[in-house]
């Protein structure tokens, strides 16, 4: 059966190929003798005008064109048998002095071509209207003018239309021939063709198969065909060789994937460990600018207890100390408990966000830091849908990864700039952030830094790759937030050149409940 299904393939594509190369072979061929016939007949006509123009020139000595009864007769008779449709002599004043082809229906082409060869000295060739040729529309009337010159002066100009039906219709009659010509070629060397493969090729992998059928478990050999069948012995020898590997090392491949999965599981923790204490870096540099945030309130309160110890104090005086105090030591604890969050462990695992909501969340977190004292956050939430599938706390790294790169870059500037940084997300038209045609979230950090130099850019998401100075900066922070990104089905890029800030693109693909089980 299989043998029979690949002959009929093989004979099909045979025939295919066979038409196709004849089809292109008979196209060239069409177009190119239809070529030389244009040819053939272009040289006509001039052969034509010059016979013409060699008659008007005869005995002329005033530069006059004179026409005798023998010269019409004559050349009436050599244009029709030319199959020149209308033919036009001009004198120098441009006045028609002989026309032939009553029913010509380019009479006013020719005496404008005509004019216009006598007044530029040169040939003129046109083509008019349309017909149907062999394979589409082509030109239908071959349009031909020449000055007439006697004794270096212009003394006239003829012009001729010749039709190129006659030529278009050879040319269907050739085709019709090359079509039988095609349909029996393809019937013989088809017939050939499948002859040959199946002696030399199907007859083999025919025998394969039977002895793949009757193969029992005591036969030493499984395939087997004989030595003359060439590529195909070669190619049983080497199945035989092939299955005899995989038996030996069965034992061995099931040992490597266990061995692979325990690298896949280790892989993942590393991971998870190298997110972490990337986490754990940030929340060590966010320490100090808590630890100054927090002892401000810390003295008011202070200040409010000192208030409340005197005795001669009002009653409603003494709650609103109170209430200020409860309010200070309410910020104290939200300030504590937003940091304790964000160095928790992202254990939480995927579910639907706003990122909208998380960017408010780390601003908050990270607006108290004296790092970025001196930038200004532009914030522009102008995404329509902001929902996406993800860890809450690893959405929150990479937005605070970002900002803080944007201020560290900012601060290491010496010309004073003030420094700017405008978050901004709106919907993309990007696919390729996405396997589902799902919408895609664009996010865009831009600051107003130094940029990133061409040599570096290619290197930015490098785990340990860094230009801050020794000690201020892991290596690992862009790292890590290329690696969550990706895993969410995103993509991170950066985008800068040198002296011009640089902006970092995230693109996320768009949660829709509708598409969840």
């Amino acid at each position: 059966m299989l043998p029979r299904g690949l002959k009929t393939n093989i004979g099909v594509n045979i025939i295919i190929l066979l038409l196709v190369a004849m089809i292109l072979i008979d196209f060239v061929m069409m177009i190119f003798i239809q070529r030389s016939l244009i040819r053939t007949e272009s040289s006509k006509g001039h052969f034509l005008i010059a016979t013409i123009k060699k008659q008007l020139l005869q005995g002329m000595d005033t530069g006059d064109i004179q026409l005798n009864g023998n010269f019409l007769s004559l050349n009436n008779n050599i244009l029709m048998e030319a199959g020149v449709d209308c033919a036009l002599v001009m004198n120098k004043h441009q006045q028609q002095v002989y026309f032939k082809g009553a029913a010509c229906v380019l009479h006013d082409e020719l005496i404008a071509s005509t004019r216009r060869s006598i007044d530029t000295g040169d040939k003129v060739t046109q083509y008019f209207g349309t017909t149907w040729g062999v394979f589409w529309k082509q030109n239908q009337n071959l349009l031909l003018a020449a000055p007439i010159s006697f004794q270096r002066q212009i003394v006239g100009g003829i012009g001729l239309v010749l039709p190129l039906e006659g030529i278009y219709q050879t040319l269907r009659n050739i085709q019709k021939f090359l079509f039988v010509y095609i349909f029996i070629n393809t019937v013989i060397l088809a017939t050939l063709g499948i002859y040959r493969l199946s002696k030399f090729i199907l007859e083999p992998i025919r025998r394969l198969v039977h002895r793949a059928e009757d193969y029992k478990e005591d036969d030493g050999i499984f395939f087997s065909v004989r030595k003359e069948d060439n590529e195909l012995h070669q190619l049983s020898n080497a199945l035989n060789r092939m299955l005899l590997r995989i038996s030996e090392d069965k034992e061995k491949l099931r040992s490597t994937v266990m061995s692979l999965e325990k690298a896949n599981f280790e892989l993942k923790q590393a991971q998870r460990e190298i997110i972490q204490a990337e986490k754990l870096a940030s929340v060590g540099r966010l320490s100090s600018g808590i630890a100054h945030e927090i002892g401000n309130p810390i003295g008011i309160i202070l200040g409010y207890f000192e208030l409340l110890k005197q005795k001669d104090l009002p009653t409603h005086e003494k709650q609103e100390f109170i209430r200020r105090a409860e309010d200070e030591i309410n910020r104290i604890n939200l300030i504590i408990r937003q940091l304790l969050d964000y160095s928790r462990p992202a254990d939480e695992g995927s579910k639907p966000v706003s990122v909208h909501a998380i960017l408010s969340d780390v601003l908050n977190v990270i607006k108290l830091q004296p790092l970025i004292a001196n930038l200004n956050i532009d914030l522009k939430l102008s995404a329509e849908q902001d929902t996406v599938l993800a860890e809450p706390n690893q959405l929150r790294q990479v937005f605070m990864n970002l900002i803080i790169n944007s201020a560290d870059a900012l601060a290491a500037q010496t010309n004073n700039q003030v420094g700017h940084l405008e978050i901004e997300t709106g919907l993309s038209a990007d696919q390729e952030s996405n396997a589902h045609n799902t919408e895609t979230l664009q996010l865009l950090f831009s600051d107003n830094g130094p940029g990133i130099a061409s040599a570096h850019l290619g290197n930015v998401f490098d785990p340990f790759f860094s230009t801050k100075e020794p000690g201020k900066g892991t290596g690992l922070g862009l790292y890590v937030s290329f690696m969550i990104v990706e895993g969410l089905g995103g993509r991170l890029e950066a985008i800068s050149t040198e002296g011009h800030g640089t902006t970092m693109k995230i693109l996320l693909p768009i949660h829709n409940s509708m598409n969840t089980d």
